[in-house]
C-alpha cells in the first residue's frame, strides 16, 4: 500500500469515529471554590439578587449557603431567602440542621410544611404519602415549626410542582434563579443534564424552570466532588448534618449517605438503618406511613430479591408477574412501555440485571422509573445497548401487555 494510501485509509478512519466528548474534563487554572464563588456572583448580577437558595439538608447545601452567604454579604444581598421543602418523613438530624439555618438572623425563611403528596415507596396498597395531612395532625413525624409556613397557596399538591409555583409566587411578574447544590457526580443522568447544552447564554449547569417568567435553576457546584465539599466544611468550619458522622462509622458508601426524605423510592435504603440511628424516628415514622415496619424487619437482605423464586423460569417472568400483580392499572402502562424498549434493545448478557432493575422499580413503587432510568443511561448500560443496535428487536416482538 502505498503512502498516499495509508493517508487515506488513516484519514477515512478519522471520519468515521465521532468522539462524544463524554467524561472529558477541562481544568481551568482556578480552583472550584473560586468558581463556584464567580457562578453565584454572575447569578445574582443577571437577576438582581432575585435569588432563593434551596436546601436539602446535606452536605452540599451547607456547602452553598457558605458561598452564597458569602456573595450576598459582598453585594449588600442579605437577607438571603432560604428554601426547603419539608417533606415530614425526615431524619430528626436533618431537621436540626435546615432548622438551624433557617434560624440564622441573615436568613429569610422560606421552610414548607405544607399539605402536599410524595410517592410512598414502602406501601403496596397506599401508592400516597401525604404529608402534612391535617387528619393526621396528632401522628406528624415531627411537628410544625413557628419559622415555617403551614398554608399551601402555591396551586399544586406535587412535590416537584411546588418549586417552579414557589417562584411565581415570590416573583410573578419578575425574571428571578434560583441556586442548588446538585453535583453532576452523583449521576450519569445528572453528569449529562449539566454538561451537555446552553440553558442560560453560555451557560450549561442550570435549567429553566418558567421561561415564559424568566425563573431558572442553577447548579454552581455541579463540577465539584464530594471531596472539594468536605475540604470546605473542613477548612470553614461549617456546620453540616451530623448524620453523615453516623453513616461513615457504619461503613456506609459516600454515594448511599443520604439525609432527605425517608420513603420515596430513592431513599428507600435509608429505612434499613433508621432503627437503629434514630429509633425515636422510626418509631414515629412506623405510626404514620403505611409500609415502614414491613421495610425495616425485611433489611437491606430480604427486601429486594438477589435470587430467583423457584417457581419463576427466569428474571423477566418474574418481572412480568409482578408488573400485572403489584403495579396499578393507571401506572402499568408507563412500566410496559419502558421495559420493552429496554428488552427490545438490551444485549442477551445484560437481561437478567436489567429485569432484577425493573423488579425493584416495581417493589418501590417507583412510579416515575427513577433507579430502572438511572440504571439505563449509565455509561456501560448505554455503551451495551448502543453496540447492540444492528440486533434491536422489532416492537412487535414479545412486547409486555400494558
Amino acid at each position: 500500500m502505498s503512502p498516499r494510501q495509508k493517508r487515506g485509509g488513516n484519514q477515512a478512519a478519522l471520519k468515521a469515529y465521532a468522539p462524544t466528548g463524554a467524561g472529558t474534563r477541562i481544568y481551568l487554572a482556578k480552583n472550584v471554590y473560586e468558581a463556584a464563588l464567580e457562578r453565584i456572583d454572575f447569578i445574582f448580577r443577571e437577576f438582581e439578587n432575585r435569588v432563593i437558595v434551596r436546601v436539602s439538608g446535606g452536605k452540599d447545601s451547607g456547602v452553598l449557603l457558605h458561598l452564597a452567604t458569602k456573595v450576598a454579604e459582598e453585594r449588600n444581598a442579605l437577607p438571603l431567602k432560604l428554601y426547603w421543602i419539608d417533606q415530614e418523613a425526615e431524619w430528626q438530624s436533618t431537621v436540626d440542621i435546615s432548622k438551624a439555618w433557617m434560624e440564622r438572623d441573615y436568613i429569610d425563611p422560606i421552610w414548607l410544611q405544607i399539605p402536599f403528596k410524595i410517592t410512598n415507596a414502602t406501601s403496596k396498597t397506599d401508592k400516597w404519602f401525604h404529608c402534612w395531612d391535617p387528619e393526621r395532625e396528632k401522628d406528624w413525624i415531627h411537628p410544625k415549626d413557628p419559622l415555617a409556613r403551614h398554608v399551601n397557596v402555591y396551586g399544586t399538591d406535587r412535590f416537584k410542582a411546588l418549586f417552579a409555583a414557589s417562584m411565581e409566587h415570590e416573583w410573578p411578574h419578575s425574571p428571578a434563579a434560583s441556586i442548588s447544590g446538585v453535583r453532576a457526580e452523583e449521576s450519569p443522568n445528572r453528569r449529562k443534564a449539566l454538561t451537555f447544552y446552553p440553558s442560560y447564554k453560555h451557560i450549561t449547569w442550570g435549567a429553566p424552570e418558567n421561561k415564559d417568567l424568566g425563573h431558572y435553576n442553577f447548579y454552581p457546584l455541579y463540577d465539584w466532588s464530594f471531596m472539594d465539599v468536605w475540604k470546605t466544611i473542613h477548612d470553614h468550619k461549617l456546620a453540616y448534618n451530623r448524620l453523615y458522622d453516623v453513616q461513615y462509622r457504619y461503613g456506609v458508601h459516600p454515594q448511599r449517605m443520604r439525609v432527605s426524605s425517608l420513603n420515596h423510592e430513592v431513599a428507600i435504603q435509608s429505612l434499613f438503618l433508621l432503627q437503629e440511628f434514630e429509633p425515636v424516628t422510626y418509631e414515629r415514622m412506623t405510626q404514620r406511613v403505611d409500609g415502614i415496619d414491613m421495610a425495616g424487619k425485611f433489611g437491606a437482605d430480604d427486601y429486594f430479591p438477589h435470587e430467583l423464586p423457584w417457581m419463576f423460569d427466569s428474571w423477566r417472568e418474574y418481572r412480568d408477574y409482578l408488573l400485572a400483580h403489584l403495579v396499578d392499572d393507571e401506572a402499568r402502562p408507563l412500566f410496559a412501555r419502558v421495559f420493552n424498549e429496554h428488552d427490545r434493545k438490551m444485549p442477551s448478557y445484560l437481561h437478567d440485571d436489567g429485569h432484577r432493575v425493573h423488579i425493584n422499580s416495581i417493589l418501590c413503587q417507583d412510579r416515575e422509573l427513577v433507579k430502572t432510568l438511572n440504571w439505563w443511561q449509565s455509561p456501560p448500560i448505554w455503551q451495551a445497548q448502543r453496540e447492540n443496535k444492528p440486533h434491536w428487536k422489532t416492537l412487535e416482538e414479545e412486547p409486555i401487555p400494558s
